[in-house]
């Protein structure tokens, strides 16, 4: 076989994160409070949501806002509920505080794990919070979302004594 022949059958793949993608669609009428949705460009919870019927042969419209995940900062859109919007795959992990380094979080999940690439927001009051409270010798169980490629800190706790 020429290298000719062998260059016409390689195939290059371009993929995110394990091969899954970043949003899957939804139809906007599926949408609920509280669920997520991309908005902007950016994956947000939603807040708020409202269905209005339009004239005689006009779709309903569906007008939602939302919280980015990750800046706080609000959205509002409209669509008609028939179509499909992006929604982010959003996961959801707790893992016990280590240590602070520069605003990096050291982080160790339950099997023993450690991730170290998580940094607080600056200047953001989740961060004065967790700062403080670590600061104080309090042992701290942190959640991280990861969504779209991006991960923060979106809640923090105390861990139950005994553990």
């Amino acid at each position: 076989m020429s290298a000719e022949n062998d260059a016409q059958h390689e195939h290059h793949f371009e993929n995110a994160e394990s091969g899954a993608a970043l949003t899957y669609p939804m139809q906007c009428s599926a949408l609920r409070k509280n669920g997520f949705v991309v908005m902007k460009g950016r994956p947000c919870k939603i807040i708020d949501m409202s269905t209005s019927k339009t004239g005689k042969h006009g779709h309903a419209k569906v007008n939602y806002s939302g919280i980015d995940l990750f800046n706080g900062r609000k959205y509002e859109d409209m669509s008609p509920s028939t179509h499909n919007v992006d929604v982010p795959h959003v996961k959801r992990q707790d893992y016990e505080l280590v240590d602070i380094t520069d605003g990096f979080l050291s982080l160790m999940d339950e099997s023993g794990e450690m991730k170290e690439d998580v940094k607080l927001t600056e200047g953001a009051d989740i961060t004065k919070q967790i700062e403080a409270d670590f600061e104080e010798g309090k042992v701290l169980i942190v959640t991280i979302l990861t969504a779209m490629g991006e991960e923060g800190v979106v809640a923090y706790k105390e861990a139950p004594k005994g553990e």
